[in-house]
């Protein structure tokens, strides 16, 4: 039987239950509502109270214990004096040793409990006629029997319970298992056009720029030849760009259980120093230059925060170098402890040729980066320069994998 006291530990339950069986018993007992109250002595009744309510305290734990003494104690208190508090914590027992005893005792329970009913009704029905056997049967069953029915049945139901509530786990964990082999699937196939449709460019590229400075080297052309320079930024971007394309596919197909392999580390801000070199080089021509300043302490970035601000770096300056007109390019990190702030300012260039294909999704991009964080981004043109401003929380870069 349920008790209305889920908040209580089971040891509270027990003894809550023996102490109200055994106060009830007592204010029976003081008004002498048991039978032949004048002619049974006090500790004849008392005694089997005492010990019914102290067996309730083991009821969980020493279920055959309980059932066993608690029968001798009723049986004795029916002899000398039938108190209804005993009588319940009796049932209480049979209850209990049925739920938190053996398959075994429960059958045990049941057959004892048959042999008992049949017992006292033919003993009735000789003695007392058949409406006296009747009732025995009756009133014996109410207590021998269905206690035991009643557990057998709540013991029934939680078993099954338990094998839903296992049966769901292991569908969950299938389930899981099914999503994450999805997710491997899904990572492969990316990797696997990454690397035939974009890396396969990029090494076409690589391998021409390279042909191209043979050539140019055959012709004499001299080191600071315009043309020798731009051969020299194509090929190194495109070489770089195939490490970082080898670097993306090898976090693709990593599975996220095990340690990534630190060739595929990603980019943090301690390569902005070669991000500015390789823009110097390639802003020559145009009259760009790029100065950086720092302040604050950079310490130690999270990963995320560190690929996130490396990204946005890197796209601001391309945008510069595509669409910037001649002057300084300024970038500045200033590294709170809370956040790190980015600020880019080239000099605006507007006029046509500026909606040039995919324009803006570079913009996209960055703005998504910092979002994915809790950051913030905004960009646009302003006083003559188009300015880019993100702020990340360093401390959302904990949560995460940009």
């Amino acid at each position: 039987m349920p008790l209305p006291f889920p908040a209580l530990s089971p040891r509270r339950q027990d003894q809550l239950i023996a102490l109200c069986g055994l106060l009830g018993g007592s204010v029976l007992i003081v008004f002498k509502v048991y039978d032949r109250a004048d002619r049974v002595p006090l500790w004849a009744v008392v005694l089997p109270l005492m010990v019914l309510a102290g067996l309730e305290l083991v009821r969980r734990t020493r279920p055959v214990l309980a059932v066993s003494l608690g029968g001798l104690a009723f049986a004795g208190s029916l002899f000398a004096g039938s108190l209804l508090a005993t009588l319940i914590m009796y049932t209480d027992l049979l209850y209990a040793a049925v739920i938190y005893g053996t398959p075994r005792m429960s059958r045990v329970l049941h057959l004892s409990g048959g042999a008992t009913v049949l017992a006292l009704s033919t003993l009735a029905a000789i003695y007392g006629g058949t409406s006296g056997a009747l009732l025995v049967v009756v009133v014996s069953s109410l207590v021998f029997l269905a206690p035991v029915w009643t557990g057998d049945v709540v013991r029934k139901h939680r078993e099954e319970a338990e094998a839903e509530r296992l049966r769901a786990e292991q569908t969950a964990l299938l389930s899981e298992m099914d999503r994450r082999e999805a997710i491997g699937a899904e990572r492969a196939r990316m990797a696997r056009e990454l690397h035939d449709v974009v890396a396969n460019h990029l090494s076409a590229i690589a391998i021409h720029a390279t042909g191209a400075q043979s050539v140019a080297r055959r012709r004499s052309l001299p080191e600071d030849d315009p043309l020798v320079e731009v051969l020299a930024v194509i090929r190194e971007n495109s070489v770089q760009g195939l490490a970082e394309m080898r670097r993306m596919i090898g976090l693709l197909r990593d599975s996220g259980g095990g340690e990534v392999d630190e060739s595929y580390a990603a980019p943090d801000l301690a390569a902005v120093d070669a991000l500015l070199a390789k823009a110097r080089a390639a802003g020559q021509d145009v009259g760009l230059d790029f100065e950086l300043s720092e302040s604050g302490e950079r310490g130690d970035l999270p990963v995320p925060v560190g690929l996130a601000a490396y990204r946005i770096v890197q796209e601001s300056l391309t945008n510069a170098l595509k669409h910037a007109g001649p002057g300084l390019v300024s970038l500045r990190l200033e590294f709170a402890p809370e956040e790190l702030r980015i600020a880019v300012d080239s000099p605006y260039r507007g006029g046509p040729g500026r909606g040039l294909p995919g324009a803006r999704a570079g913009l996209v991009g960055m703005a998504e980066r910092a979002g994915l964080l809790g950051g913030s981004f905004e960009a646009g043109p302003r006083d003559g320069y188009w300015r880019v401003r993100a702020v990340l929380p360093r401390a959302q870069g904990n949560e995460g994998r940009a």
